[in-house]
């Protein structure tokens, strides 16, 4: 029986599977915590005097954060959920607000993210992009490490607050002197919208030459007339339809007028909030959060998303993690020596070089 129970006990601890813990760093300062020793000593107080005077004069939390790589704190995924972890775990910006910022660069996977507290929703989404692409990682290709965090930190604070770091809240004259000094950047930039508008409307008539040229018959070479949107239902099946109505995909049918042979042709939607079924593999499947604990202090939250798919009523339901709220968010957040227990929900850009 001895021999027995232990042979069961091995073969439990065997098959049972090992999984990586992510692990977060402890921050050191609230403004910059170099881990991936990308700055000098000279560099980061310069960093810091521009995100304490964004704290001390409009109350908003800022903070720098570099790493040598994910993969030493246990996390090999994608660096957008590391970011959001992080930044929940240390609890930046007001707990109220919402309106911390974190910018993460991890420089052996080339990777980075500006991650923004839930209070700005995604409205931070767009320009923290352009920064990223524009301002930073320009730099970082040069490995001008320093230059592109500090182009960076000010292109944020100016989307933040209006001004510049050394400008908030200062004189006519000071306000002046930096946006002089930051002139030939806007004059650099300027004709940038007008060749992605043009860009734009380039694709967007290749596409639209793409879908609606003129079709040949595959049989005996004839030209094909597109139906119109009232006609062409017939030739869809219950699925293709209710896509359609869920306006996800949408389908050209193509008929020709000699041998009446059918080619249809979809076109799926940029944005839908739709996702393809598991079962039936249209993409009419939809999903509703529901929170099933809230996430706190000690321990971390659970949600459950619903899925329903709106052609072949497919239902299931994915239990997921929510996590914690920082261990800082319960301190002071007025205090000097810690984060205010913010919170941010994933919004932010990414960015590599």
């Amino acid at each position: 029986m001895i021999r027995l129970t232990s042979f069961l006990f091995l073969i439990l601890i065997i098959c049972t599977p090992v999984t990586a813990q992510t692990n977060y760093p402890d921050f050191k300062d609230l403004y910059v915590n170099d881990f991936g020793s990308l700055l000098s000593s000279a560099q980061e107080r310069s960093i810091r005097t521009k995100l304490k005077e964004l704290r001390d004069k409009r109350d908003i939390e800022f903070t720098v954060v570099t790493i040598r790589r994910l993969s030493d704190y246990g996390h090999e995924e994608p660096i957008e959920p590391f970011a959001t972890e992080l930044f929940n775990a240390w609890g930046v910006g007001n707990a109220y607000r919402n309106d911390g910022v974190m910018m993460l660069v991890s420089r052996d996977d080339r990777k980075m993210r500006i991650e923004v507290g839930s209070g700005y929703g995604s409205s931070k989404n767009p320009a923290m992009k352009r920064i990223i692409d524009r301002k930073i990682t320009p730099r970082f290709k040069q490995s001008e490490y320093f230059e592109g965090i500090s182009d960076g930190v000010d292109a944020v604070v100016h989307n933040l607050v209006g001004e510049y770091p050394g400008e908030i809240d200062g004189s006519f004259v000071q306000k002046t002197k930096g946006t002089l000094s930051r002139l030939f950047d806007l004059l650099k930039w300027a004709l940038w919208p007008l060749g992605a508008a043009m860009a734009g409307f380039g694709f967007w008539m290749y596409r639209r030459w793409i879908r609606f040229h003129k079709r040949r018959c595959p049989v005996d070479s004839t030209k094909m007339q597109l139906l119109a949107e009232h006609w062409d239902d017939k030739h869809l099946n219950e699925g293709e339809r209710t896509e359609e109505e869920l306006k996800s995909v949408d389908y050209d049918v193509w008929l020709c007028p000699e041998c009446e042979h059918v080619t249809i042709e979809a076109f799926k939607a940029w944005f839908s909030r739709f996702s393809a079924c598991r079962a039936c593999d249209f993409k009419t499947l939809e999903g509703t959060t529901i929170i099933l604990s809230q996430a706190t202090t000690s321990s971390t939250g659970q949600k459950r998303i619903d899925y329903n798919c709106h052609n072949c009523d497919e239902n299931y339901s994915v239990t997921k993690v929510i996590p914690r709220v920082s261990k800082s968010s319960s301190s002071s957040s007025g205090g000097s020596s810690s984060f205010g227990g913010g919170s941010s929900s994933g919004g932010g850009a990414s960015g590599s070089w």
